[in-house]
């Protein structure tokens, strides 16, 4: 294989944003067809990238023989169908997060990677961050001990994303922060952790903005807004997850709250150290020569787009057998927890997993 050569199915704000960039750049990769439902945003891509191939119907893409891999960028209901149905047609699937809105979507991609041998990844973008990295090696040379506990969030004074339209569509996104932002910091929380086995969940859910206007946010810019369009997911979870080895974690996502700031966070404690990444800014607590100690590290500063470092990641499996970092077995886990906490809200109980 002299290039893998990539389809593009979803031309949306995150493509432009976050993926389109790392992949121009790439020198093993060559984007050789665009498509979204949205035909002209889809000829409007494909005009200044220089491609010659457009759809608008993801199914006419897939029968392109040359194509090896797709990038998924659309709404989240339509993750899971288009990556297996790539799966099913004998190319490799990426697709944005979340991997899919219900468990059953989630573990029949799971299935689809394993019968076709093809690489399957979700985007988790933030297990490539610097401090993520470093806080890995970390945990890993046993630094921290036993993690037994944590807490993580992502939470926003008003920072609705779309407003009316797909994102705040139950039908099409599955749920609201929850879903959206859950996934970034439930998965590393979850990743630095070691991976227990999740087991149990309890949550509550709330909608107390979709009246509200104010945005603060650059991330309201995401999606498209629609004026009396749909507002019928949460707009604040908390909740609580249970893992098999005894280790437990606190969860709080919100796009709009009376706050005093946007922040997003993981917090985790071990035995011998506690860890705190807010913003991307990583601080160890821990103990030296007998006094309670904090430590900066000195990372510098990074241009790299970690979006762009888990898009190399995925082309490296394919290209050099490199060993995935993420599995679609941890998709199915982390679309299990949030589906259980949604029950969990609905149903005032916890939910065993």
């Amino acid at each position: 294989m002299s290039k893998l050569r990539l389809g593009i199915v979803g031309t949306g704000a995150i493509f432009r944003g976050a993926h389109l960039k790392p992949l121009l750049e790439h020198p093993e990769v060559d984007i050789v067809a665009v498509c979204d439902i949205n035909r002209e945003r889809a000829e409007k891509i494909a005009k200044e990238i220089n491609v010659d191939r457009v759809y608008a119907d993801y199914r006419e893409l897939l029968l392109q023989p040359d194509i090896d891999a797709v990038d998924i960028c659309t709404p989240n209901r339509f993750h899971s169908e288009i990556a297996i149905a790539a799966l099913e047609a004998g190319k490799h699937a990426f697709t944005e997060k979340p991997d899919a809105v219900s468990p059953e979507e989630a573990q029949k991609m799971a299935d689809a990677a394993k019968q076709s041998g093809k690489v399957l990844m979700a985007m988790r973008n933030n297990r490539f961050t610097p401090a993520s990295r470093y806080l890995k090696t970390y945990i890993e040379q046993g630094n921290m001990g036993d993690i037994y506990t944590g807490r993580c969030g992502w939470i926003r004074r008003r920072g609705i994303p779309g407003k009316g339209g797909w994102f705040t569509t139950k039908e099409l996104s599955g749920g609201g922060p929850l879903i959206d932002l859950g996934v970034h910091m439930i998965d590393l929380a979850v990743w630095l952790m070691g991976n227990p086995r999740p087991v149990a969940v309890s949550g509550a859910t709330y909608t107390k903005f979709a009246n509200n206007e104010i945005s603060d946010s650059a991330h309201s810019a995401f999606g498209d807004k629609k004026e009396d369009g749909t507002f019928d997911v949460e707009d604040l979870a908390i909740g609580f997850i249970r893992f098999e080895n005894g280790a437990s974690l606190q969860i709080e996502f919100s796009w709009a709250s009376n706050i005093g700031e946007e922040m997003n966070f993981v917090e985790l404690r071990g035995t011998k150290a506690g860890s705190s990444i807010k913003r991307g800014e990583l601080q160890l607590f821990t103990e030296t020569a007998g006094q309670l100690s904090n430590i900066i590290p000195v990372m510098g500063k990074s241009n790299v787009s970690a979006h762009g470092e888990h898009l190399k990641h995925f082309i490296d499996c394919i290209v050099r057998g490199a060993k995935p970092i993420l599995t679609p077995e941890h998709g199915v886990d982390m679309i299990k927890i949030l589906s259980a906490i949604y029950e969990s809200a609905e149903t005032g109980r916890e939910v065993r997993l």
